[in-house]
């Protein structure tokens, strides 16, 4: 195995392979040369254009080992945590028999790291193991280290510019896993808020029955402004709300949550739907800084069995039928909330107790390239059983229109009005508390 018994510090005096080359007939011969020896510049630049491709810390550290390997041959991985805690390869490119243990890697890692006391600091420290040439190198950015780079070579002694080169992948790769790490803290931080806000929506009266889902886009995309929710209103009636504030991002979840705080504020004065947009868009549309948005309005009445619609440039509801048949409801389409440019209107239509009403954000149903009537489409042939639950429902339309590939988040919300016991369909109403 490695020793460990002797330490090379790499910048006090030629490095062994240099000294090797005074020697006749030391160092490696031609045919070793690595394949940036004659056109080091343009492979340099082509090997670190490959690190740091995306925002994944996974995805940086292979491409880092991988890089290394190119660069010097040999075998490279990357600790996991910081020399202080690492305890396994968190990526390996090469033959892994060739590389040190990892807690001994670790150790000498710290070593290069934290030099002794008026030693200028090294990026690297080499070890001359018996089988071979090796090199750790810290993944330093700041004041914060992001691992360990390990590398080691069968055969001839670590050259000095290897060294060096290796060294500045891994200052690369380090300035990349910080940025990942800043962009985990913030999709950490905008999934918390979204979450929280998704958690406590308003609650319908007893008539209604409310389902709710959000999938956000993918794994490593922000969460974005989709959102819905429900407002108590007078007489039983209850304010359905599906909004999408444009982009993603902690930016967008912030505006979503101005958006929703307004809505609640003139919610409650109980003014028609439009009107209730209206006052949103005029808002929105005197801060600069606010994100425009889509938002539908569903306010239903099960007392007189009716639903009244308005919509800032969002998609239509769809409509579900006590035996099972889908349909879109029309609805009169505004401009987007944020443009300041007003005229909206209201539909009413029959809801009655068994129907099911769903309210959506765009994700659910648009694909790239795709009309978006045909898209509609997709989900107006949806069929579903008689007296399916609304958890059935959702479930449904999630999976035949595959929403968990989707390539946007998805909000979806469905309402069902039903018949309270105790009194006919139209008693829902008048007795019903003030939300």
């Amino acid at each position: 195995m490695w020793g460990v018994a002797r330490w090379i510090r790499s910048r006090r005096g030629p490095l062994p392979v240099e000294r090797a080359r005074r020697r006749p007939g030391g160092g490696p011969g031609a045919a070793e040369r690595p394949a940036w020896a004659g056109a080091r510049p343009a492979v340099l630049r082509e090997i670190l254009a490959g690190i740091g491709t995306t925002l994944d810390a996974a995805t940086t550290r292979t491409e880092l080992t991988r890089a290394a390997v190119r660069l010097a041959g040999g075998a490279a991985a990357v600790t996991g945590g910081t020399p202080d805690t690492a305890s396994r390869y968190a990526a390996i490119t090469g033959d892994a028999g060739l590389l040190p243990d990892v807690r001994w890697a670790a150790a000498a890692a710290r070593e290069a790291h934290v030099p002794a006391a008026g030693a200028a600091p090294d990026p690297w420290l080499e070890y001359p193991g018996s089988r071979g040439a090796g090199l750790c190198a810290p993944l330093t950015s700041g004041d914060k280290v992001y691992g360990v780079l390990v590398w080691a070579r069968p055969g001839g002694a670590l050259r000095r510019t290897e060294a060096e080169l290796l060294a500045l992948l891994a200052e690369r790769a380090a300035s990349h896993l910080r940025h990942a790490r800043v962009h985990e803290q913030v999709s950490r931080t905008a999934g918390d808020l979204q979450r929280a806000l998704l958690a406590e929506p308003g609650r319908p009266h007893p008539n209604l029955d409310i389902a709710i889902r959000y999938l956000p886009v993918g794994r490593s995309t922000l969460v974005g402004g989709d959102w819905c929710e429900t407002v108590r209103l007078h007489f039983g009636r209850t304010l359905l709300v599906v909004g999408d504030v444009m982009g993603h991002g902690l930016e967008s979840a912030v505006d979503m949550s101005a958006y929703r705080s307004s809505l609640r504020y003139i919610a409650s004065a109980d003014l028609p739907p439009h009107r209730v947009l209206r006052q949103m868009d005029d808002i929105a549309s005197g801060e600069a800084e606010r994100r425009p948005a889509t938002c539908l309005l569903a306010r239903v009445d099960p007392g007189r069995g009716q639903v009244t619609l308005a919509s800032a440039g969002h998609l239509p509801p769809a409509l579900i039928d006590q035996d099972g048949a889908t349909g879109l409801l029309p609805v009169p389409v505004g401009p987007p909330l944020g443009t300041g440019l007003g005229g909206y209107e209201s539909a009413t239509h029959r809801l009655a107790p068994g129907q099911t009403l769903v309210a959506f954000t765009d994700g659910l149903v648009e694909r790239r390239g795709e009309d978006i009537d045909r898209s509609l489409a997709r989900l107006a042939a949806l069929r579903f059983a008689a007296g399916d639950s609304l958890d059935a429902v959702l479930d449904t339309i999630l999976g035949r229109l595959d929403a968990r590939h989707a390539e946007d988040d998805v909000a979806i919300l469905a309402a069902r009005p039903h018949t309270r016991q105790g009194g006919p369909a139209g008693a829902g109403g008048a007795g019903a508390a003030v939300g």
